[in-house]
Parts: C-alpha cells; sequence; structure tokens
C-alpha cells in the first residue's frame, strides 16, 4: 500500500511549527483534549502519560492499549534493486522477505556499530517500507540515500505521508475486527496487509514494541483522528485506554525487547547486545557484500569465544529504583558493568533493569550482584530475559 498525502497534510502534521519547535503529530489535538501529559521527545511533542502510567500499562497486559506512534520514521524504498540496497545496507537478508511479511533488523556503521534498529515490510514485489526510530530517522534516511548509489532503486522519504497508531493487548483483535475489512485471524506476527481500517486505507502489521499480541496501523495523517476515535469508540467496553510513551518503556522492558541510545548504540554490535541470530551472513544478493560485514564477523568470533559483557535481566530484591548508567558492581563494590535501563515492573511489582555486565556475572542465578543506586549497594538477582511472556 501507499498512502502518500500531499504537502499540506505534511505541513498538518508539523503542526505549522518553525524548524526549531518541537514538531505535533496529526492527533496532537486529541492529545491534549484527553488531559496528556506531554513531552519533548526526538524533537516531537507526544504524550508521556493520560492519567496513572501504571494503569495504562496493566491496560495492555490485561485488555489493550491505544498508542500514537507517528513520531517514528518511515522510508520507502521502491525499484528493481530495493531488496538488494537493502540487502547492502542492512545486516538483514531482506530480499528474501515474501511480500507481506515483516522483518527486525539493523543498519549498522562500517564498524558494525549500530545505527538504529528497524522494521522492515516488504510492501510489494519492488517496495518495501523501512520504519526508524524517531531520533534516528534522519540518520536512517541519510545512511540509505547514500549507500543507493549503484542500485537501480529510489528512497524516499515518506515521514509526513503517514500517522502510525498502535492497538496492544490481549483484546486488541477484537477490537479492530469490527473496523476493519482484513483477515485478522490469519495475519502472523510480523507480517502486514493492505486494508482499511473505520473505512480508511491502511497497512495494517502484526507487530509491536510491548511484549502484546497487538497491531500497528500506518494511515494518512488525514485519516488519523477518524481511526483513532473509531478504535477508542470500539475498544470502550473491552477496557481500551490511551497510553502514552512512559508505559510504552516499562512495557518494552519487561518483554526485554531493547531501546536505541540505551542496550543498543554506535558503541555496541549486534552480537554485543545478543541479536547477533539477526545478521546474515549469507545473503540472496550482492555476493554477500553487506556494509560493516568483516567487524560483524569479528564481533561474531569473540561472542562464540569469549564476550567480555553480557546483556542480563537484573530483578532487585528491595524497592530502590536502578536507572540507566548505575554500576553493576559485587558485594566488595567491585564494578562489573552498567544499567542501560531500569523502571518499576507493574507486571512483577519490583524494580527490574537490562545491564551489560561481565560475562562472568551474566548467568541467570548468579550471586553477590548488586547495583550501586547513590551509593548504596541493592542486590539484584540475575535472570534470563524477558522479564514477562505472554500467554499464547
Amino acid at each position: 500500500m501507499t498512502t502518500t498525502p500531499g504537502n499540506d497534510a505534511g505541513a498538518a502534521a508539523s503542526g505549522g511549527a518553525s524548524p526549531d519547535a518541537p514538531r505535533r503529530t496529526a492527533l496532537d489535538a486529541v492529545h491534549r483534549a484527553l488531559g496528556a501529559t506531554m513531552t519533548d521527545f526526538a524533537g516531537w511533542e507526544m504524550p508521556l502519560r493520560y492519567g496513572s502510567e501504571r494503569d495504562e500499562h496493566l491496560a495492555v497486559r490485561s485488555r489493550a492499549g491505544l498508542f500514537d506512534l507517528s513520531h517514528m520514521g518511515e522510508i520507502t524504498l521502491t525499484g528493481p534493486d530495493a531488496g538488494a540496497l537493502l540487502d547492502y545496507a542492512l545486516v538483514g537478508n531482506l530480499s528474501a522477505l515474501k511480500t507481506g511479511r515483516a522483518r527486525y533488523t539493523m543498519i549498522c556503521d562500517e564498524q558494525g556499530g549500530i545505527l538504529d534498529d528497524l522494521i522492515v515490510y516488504r510492501t510489494g514485489e519492488r517496495e518495501y517500507l523501512v520504519v526508524a526510530n524517531a531520533a534516528n530517522a534522519q540518520t536512517v534516511l541519510d545512511t540509505l540515500t547514500e549507500r543507493q548509489a549503484g542500485f537501480d532503486a529510489a528512497v524516499r522519504d515518506d515521514r509526513d505521508a503517514y500517522a502510525l497508531i498502535a492497538v496492544q493487548g490481549p483484546e486488541a483483535a477484537g477490537i479492530l475486527a469490527g473496523l476493519t475489512d482484513a483477515g485478522l485471524d490469519g495475519l502472523k506476527y510480523y507480517a502486514g496487509l493492505p486494508g482499511t481500517v473505520a473505512g480508511a486505507r491502511a497497512l495494517i502489521a502484526r507487530t509491536g514494541y510491548t511484549g502484546e499480541d497487538g497491531f500497528e496501523l500506518f494511515v494518512s495523517t488525514d485519516d488519523a483522528v477518524a481511526v483513532w476515535e473509531a478504535v477508542s469508540a470500539a475498544g470502550r467496553e473491552k477496557g481500551l485506554v490511551p497510553c502514552g510513551l512512559s508505559c510504552r518503556d516499562t512495557l518494552r522492558l519487561e518483554a526485554g525487547m531493547p531501546l536505541y541510545g540505551h542496550e543498543l548504540t554506535t558503541r555496541t554490535t549486534p552480537f554485543d547486545a545478543g541479536l547477533g541470530r539477526i545478521v546474515k551472513f549469507e545473503k540472496t544478493t550482492n555476493e554477500g557484500r553487506f556494509v560493516g560485514r568483516k567487524p560483524l564477523e569479528e564481533a561474531a568470533e569473540r561472542a562464540a569465544s569469549a564476550p567480555p559483557r553480557k546483556l542480563a535481566g537484573l530483578i532487585a530484591e528491595g524497592r530502590r529504583v536502578p536507572r540507566a548508567g548505575y554500576p553493576v558492581v559485587t558485594a566488595d563494590g567491585t564494578v562489573i558493568g552498567e544499567v542501560t535501563s531500569g523502571a518499576p515492573s507493574p507486571t512483577l511489582g519490583r524494580p527490574v533493569a537490562m545491564a551489560y555486565v561481565d560475562a562472568a556475572y551474566a548467568e541467570p542465578g548468579t550471586e553477590g550482584v548488586a547495583v550501586d543506586i547513590r551509593g548504596s549497594r541493592e542486590p539484584y538477582e540475575v535472570v534470563a530475559l524477558p522479564f514477562y511472556r505472554r500467554r499464547k
């Protein structure tokens, strides 16, 4: 599906603001009418919460939540070599992706460092939709454009063409079923198909960042308010609530999903993050060549032999909350790692964290591990990720 409104729609999504002011999504007025607490996130004014972030979190776990993700960056690639370009520019084997399916992947620099993690949808025989994190969207666009040389493919910035609305939680399919002509029962995880939602054309994807079943709806910015309001009305009796970025962060943390700038940076490779499985050295095109291949081969060897640090899960024995950057230490105060993400877990009822720790301390059940929280060594249990898995 291609949804490309004109320049007026893009201006509306931006709120007509000056270049230095935070941008506003097409749903900005809706959020404010709902009493949302707004925050500046990656250059966008986004809803942080509407009320209690704990209640929003638990609603997604038990019922459903509605998210505005229109700050994410959409980039369309078209042409005979679109798949080959992605094979060269990204770490995955995207040309082998079947039409209608999606794949989690990454774009790395020449040293194998992660520039961003992405979801790529194959929307046609010669068309792909790349979805980047808001803070990195321009970098991803520029890098794909730079790596385009020599390929018969076009790279198009579609960030102003789409609004992205997510419905997440066990009731998500039931809420959407009466609003769409798409066959949701047959839509697999990490797949997307064109259809309509509340009469609006959409790419309907069974993807998400919460650890729950759910859908992400790519619609025109002109249709965003109508779709949001229709989903809200359809979900009212099923306990659907609007949700902000705050609970999205605790949901993804419980699900062990990495966040760029925390678990993923240009200083880490996919293998450092325990995600080496997404790097495909055997590719369909380009004779296996892709940016960062040699450093990533070396990273794969290190990960298989003696990795210096691993990403581990930590659950607090007490109530003090660890934050990114706090040292992970042994009983005698020796620093063995660093927290990358930490927050109270509404589902577990205790604080949790992800941290890169020395490999010798990364195994679940390792004793004597603590987090230095402002000079106090708080004991933590080392556990396997994720902290939470939904029942299927």
